[in-house]
């Protein structure tokens, strides 16, 4: 079974606003991203990105508009984040936060599923290893598997390459591949130009809250990311 007969959706940001005090985190933004598509978002730091991620991801409100997903018969569809904190318990081991995180999310066979991926970013032999004493790297692989856990349709991933090594990324390449070639939705924020930016099949600049450029409006790739550092 696909993930587009398994309840995958589209996203849609109709004129979103996002104010903290005074100050506008965005503005009117308004984007439609259909079913499969694999979204990165560029930008400068405060451009942003994280706030429309986790708007998306339901974790905080938006001041005006509104977020839906599309394309989903009755439910909410399974999703998955990864933002700038890995989100698991340093006093517990690798093993013990994923069955907990899998038992949350009633993912089937919690232990198979958990094994599987440890053993998939290069963790299984410190599953017995508390969280605490793992590297920023680790834990990122970590917060990868916890999102990874419930097969998620769509999936929101922070710039998700942070303190991943050789090795690290080029799984993660590999995952974020199959799942958007079994049609999960990805939206993810990104530095600049990368082995993981060249998965994205659309790009989306973003500037002072507002959408600056789109690939899917005519803006080249290239050039979307040319002034996203800093």
């Amino acid at each position: 079974m696909t993930l587009q007969t398994a309840g995958a959706s589209g996203l849609r940001f109709d004129k979103i606003d996002k104010r903290y005090g005074g100050i506008y985190a965005l503005r009117q933004v308004s984007l439609e991203i259909e079913l499969g598509e694999c979204v990165a978002l560029a930008g400068r730091n405060g451009s942003g990105k994280t706030t429309l991620l986790r708007v998306a991801a339901k974790l905080v409100r938006p001041s005006a508009g509104a977020f839906h997903f599309t394309g989903v018969a009755k439910q909410r569809p399974s999703t998955g984040y990864v933002g700038h904190a890995s989100m698991v318990y340093d006093e517990l081991t690798a093993e013990e936060n994923l069955i907990l995180f899998a038992r949350l999310q009633n993912v089937d066979k919690p232990e198979s599923r958990v094994e599987s991926l440890l053993n998939a970013t290069g963790l299984l032999d410190r599953r017995d290893s508390l969280v605490r004493t793992f590297s920023r790297g680790m834990r990122q692989r970590m917060a990868l598997s916890r999102a990874l856990l419930a097969e998620p349709t769509v999936l929101f991933l922070d710039e998700p390459a942070t303190g991943l090594d050789t090795v690290g990324v080029n799984w993660l390449a590999n995952t974020l591949r199959s799942l958007r070639h079994a049609g999960c939705t990805i939206l993810m924020s990104l530095h600049g130009e990368s082995e993981i930016s060249s998965l994205a099949t659309r790009a989306i600049r973003l500037e002072s809250g507002c959408v600056a450029a789109d690939t899917r409006a005519g803006a080249p790739m290239n050039s979307i990311f040319a002034l996203s550092n800093g």
